[in-house]
């Protein structure tokens, strides 16, 4: 076990930084395991600082300190400066500008954590965020120190033909046979957590982009040699992207060139580096027989995300760590509403509000629950989390619902007028939500710093003889780890009534209080609201749209949800009501199981879910939405404690059967008209005739006939592109049967040498629920193509075993679980990062039947018990302990 306890950061002890940095002029000379850095900074005190002007302590972490003049005069260690392995501390430093100037020495083969200046492939790049620049020289490596930088790269011309780095390319050359350099300088300040760097043997896709100011930006997508022709995608997502921006927000881009590099060793997904987007390759190479339609909808999203930044992020960063939800969040929900835009609004809300419901909702409801804006960290690389990101995306939906469309866009402009160039808190952007609606926004703010998921329980009530409806709200937010104790919360309640024949009824209150926008504001523990001039018929449609991240409680008969399900005017919450059936279908066949009984099906309810499904009027994609099931994340929600995985995964196989068997013709219908004919289009339109396709034939083979195994087959070798090769495996995946080992060797033997498709049948291996599962994941630990240090293969491998596969991965006799135990404390020797997410999926052990927890804690004492544990680790396994 880990003896020493890492220090807690608190947000409570937030100070200004003792000195600022104006200017940077950084060198590299590059070189696998010795890179030179030197770097020359101006300095001055910052009139803020509350401590020490004469003393300036840099961060620095495994570099080599080689020199350092303060003013062109040579400094001495122990008279002039200290060092450890964490800082370096300059003495009676002057109480002006200064000059300082550090010569580095750096190991970027050696960099397994992929943090700081590292290499991927034989190419040279950095990851910064949130705080890998210590790792590149001595820096004051925080946010709210912003500086311009200017630097400079020189390697070999043979090895390292492509030299970038942040900003406009301002000189480039030769030095001497066979090495060459360039400038870059970036006019905009920036934290060091945004410095990018990349060196290599690359390609390159060219573009341009005029914006709507006239402005020529060259564009740049640098890949691996040969790979160019999978940058097409990317480049017109990107120029879309920048176009929406300006239309929406009126943000034009601000330097001459916008460059992406895409790598395959990295620990996220993308990084927003002022003008070097450095890039996950997942999330960049596209081609119709190597991409999936899921992989060009993340492709357009996230290079919509990363770009997005450059004014939520870049422009205006974070005062601080704590503040990290003030440009995720803010930019997660400008990346959403992108894809709103561009594709289906209600389909793009239906996936946004599973995603929330399956990764965050379980966050909150558990021991790693923690506040939008966090109150302390000990490492904050493990609060890059679905709460900041996600939830954080919410809050600011929730303002927009609460000032309305044109009101979020009057704040945003407020906050770029007023922000631009700062490192802002969340208070900044409040305030200017706030004063550019004239609305009081305090009450809301609780959102930022109280963790939890709230519950709304609801009781109706119809009084025949005054025709008005009595609608009861309590809100309820349980008792996090870190908050036992909690305050109600400002809830916007989008809500309708259905009317007979399916029309939509505004809600009107008895006050004559106007009902704005058909929002009702829940601000106290219990409010209620009576409406006028309803009917018996009108069923209330609360929460539309999902108008806040809450669980919502109401006394719906299975009969009201019908009728909402096929009548409902709002589509989302059309979809939300078969939702909750389906559950409550679950709900009663793992009772089923529980008392050994075989679970029975539904017949009505699947009926009643076909003729939304079948409905021609509808698009396609919602169609596909409407015919998925719950999602796990769902039904433990449901069921509260003492789950049983196993009796999750039978309910569901027999569910998707039942329905399967009782559509059987209309869905072999349907499958026919909705295949590929022509060349594969990405658009939404052909995406969404795509996804009900494969939902049909998801449907069929869970019936478990040969006829339909043997329809999968046949889709599988008819395939010509990828979505379609992946959805007869996907669809194949968890039956037993000649037709899957048969399309499964094929697609392995075909796409052996690409390590991106690749990692696609390592994760649909690892997520197959058969009980060869725990044999076929340690088989694919030896994979020739495996690679313990390459975070996508340990994601499509254990991430997706341990948190996609719950019915394997929770077996009874807890193999599952020591499995990803001890590749845990293998990865964490060299990736911390990595190895703290992993331990994220042990986090619902407490929910767990009593033989399940006693199996999984063992492995997480197991994994506390490490003495070498990160503090990563450790901050993540102590939580999920207690």
């Amino acid at each position: 076990m880990r003896t020493d306890t890492p220090p807690i950061i608190h947000l409570k002890d937030y100070t200004p930084s003792s000195h600022l940095i104006d200017e940077i002029h950084l060198d590299f000379i590059l070189n696998p395991k010795s890179t030179k850095v030197s770097s020359i900074l101006k300095v001055r005190p910052n009139p803020l600082a509350k401590n020490n002007p004469n003393q300036l302590i840099l961060n620095g972490e495994m570099i080599k300190l080689k020199s350092i003049k303060l003013e062109g005069k040579p400094l001495n260690e122990g008279d002039d400066y200290d060092l450890n392995e964490e800082t370096l501390t300059l003495h009676n430093v002057p109480n002006k500008a200064f000059s300082l100037e550090i010569n580095t020495l750096c190991n970027p083969q050696a960099n397994k954590a992929l943090s700081g200046l590292y290499r991927s492939s034989g190419n040279y790049c950095t990851q910064c965020e949130a705080q890998g620049f210590r790792r590149i020289t001595y820096y004051l490596d925080r946010p709210d120190v912003m500086a311009i930088f200017t630097v400079r790269v020189e390697g070999s011309i043979e090895e390292n033909p492509v030299l970038l780095s942040n900003g406009n390319l301002i000189e480039s050359g030769t030095t001497k046979p066979g090495t060459h350099y360039t400038i870059w300088h970036d006019p905009h300040p920036k934290p060091a957590y945004l410095f990018a760097l990349v060196g290599g043997d690359l390609g390159v896709v060219k573009d341009s982009f005029t914006t709507a100011s006239g402005k020529q930006i060259e564009l740049g997508i640098y890949v691996e040699p040969g790979k160019e022709d999978r940058c097409e995608w990317a480049m017109d997502s990107l120029k879309r992207s920048m176009r929406w921006d300006e239309k929406r927000f009126g943000r034009e881009y601000d330097l001459d060139v916008f460059n992406i590099v895409a790598v395959s060793d990295f620990n996220m997904g993308a990084m927003e580096n002022k003008g070097l987007n450095i890039f996950n390759d997942k999330l960049i190479l596209a081609r119709p027989d190597t991409a999936t339609d899921n992989d060009y909808m993340a492709i357009e999203s996230v290079i919509a995300h990363e770009y997005f930044h450059n004014w939520t992020g870049n422009r205006i960063t974070c005062r601080d760590w704590f503040q990290l939800c003030l440009k995720e969040g803010l930019t997660v929900y400008r990346d959403q509403e992108f894809s709103c835009d561009e594709r289906s609004r209600t389909v793009q809300r239906i996936m946004d509000v599973r995603r929330l419901k399956a990764t965050q909702f379980p966050e909150d409801g558990g021991p790693l629950a923690h506040p939008v804006r966090p109150e302390q960290y000990i490492e904050i690389n493990n609060f890059y989390t679905a709460t900041v990101y996600q939830k954080g995306a919410e809050l600011c939906r929730m303002i927009e619902t609460i000032v309305g469309v044109k009101g979020f866009s009057k704040g945003m402009d407020l906050y770029f007028k007023r922000h631009d160039g700062d490192a802002a808190t969340i208070e900044d952007f409040i305030a200017s939500m706030s004063d550019a609606n004239k609305v009081d926004l305090s009450h809301f703010a609780r959102w930022y710093s109280q963790s939890g998921t709230p519950e709304l329980i609801c009781k109706y009530r119809f009084e025949p003889a005054t025709k008005t409806g009595h609608l009861d709200v309590e809100q309820v937010t349980p008792p996090t780890p870190d908050q036992p104790k909690k305050d109600p919360m400002h809830i916007p309640v989008r809500l309708g009534f259905v009317a007979a024949g399916g029309k939509d009824k505004a809600p009107k209150l008895s006050s004559g209080e106007r009902i704005k926008d058909n929002v009702i504001h829940i601000k106290q523990h219990s409010q209620s609201f009576e409406f006028k001039s309803v009917t018996a018929r009108n069923v209330p449609s609360l929460l539309r749209d999902f108008s806040a991240p809450v669980n919502l409680t109401i006394d719906y008969t299975d009969k009201d949800l019908m009728y909402l399900m096929q009548n409902d005017a709002n589509l989302f919450n059309r979809w939300q009501a078969a939702q909750t059936l389906l559950t409550r279908q679950l709900l009663s066949m793992i009772d089923q199981i529980s008392q050994g009984k075989a679970p029975g099906g539904n017949a009505r309810l699947a009926r009643l879910i076909g003729k939304t499904v079948f409905n021609e009027d509808l698009e396609p994609a919602y169609r596909a939405a409407f015919l998925s099931l719950p999602t796990e994340a769902d039904l433990v929600r449901a069921l509260g404690n003492n789950i049983d995985p196993t009796a999750n995964g039978r309910a569901k196989k027999a569910l998707a059967k039942s329905i399967g068997k009782t559509l059987h013709p209309e869905l072999i219908a349907l499958y026919e008209t909705h295949q590929d004919k022509g060349k594969y289009v990405p658009d939404a339109v052909s995406e969404g005739k795509r996804s009900l396709g494969f939902s049909c034939l998801s449907f069929l083979t869970a019936t478990q006939s040969p006829q339909e195994y043997e329809r999968a087959c046949i889709h599988y070798n008819k395939a010509t592109n990828m979505t379609a090769a992946i959805t007869a495996l996907k669809a194949l995946n968890n039956h037993k049967c000649a037709e899957r080992d048969a399309v499964y060797q094929d697609f392995h033997d075909k796409w052996l040498d690409d390590h991106l498709v690749i990692d696609k049948w390592f994760g649909l291996q690892a997520m197959c629920s058969l009980p060869s599962a725990l044999k076929t994941v340690r088989q694919l630990l030896r994979h020739e193509k495996f690679n313990l240090q390459n975070p996508n293969k340990v994601r499509a491998v254990i991430g997706t075993f341990a948190g996609g596969n719950p019915v394997q991965f929770h077996r009874p006799d807890g193999k599952g679980y020591e499995l990803v135990a001890k590749q845990i404390v293998r990865i964490d020797r060299f990736n911390p990062q990595i190895a703290a997410r992993l331990i994220g999926t042990f986090r619902s052990w407490q929910k767990l039947e009593q033989n399940r927890q006693s199996l999984m804690k063992q492995q997480l004492e197991f994994i506390s018990d490490d003495k070498k544990l990160s503090k990563d680790s450790f901050e993540i396994v102590k939580k999920i302990l207690g």
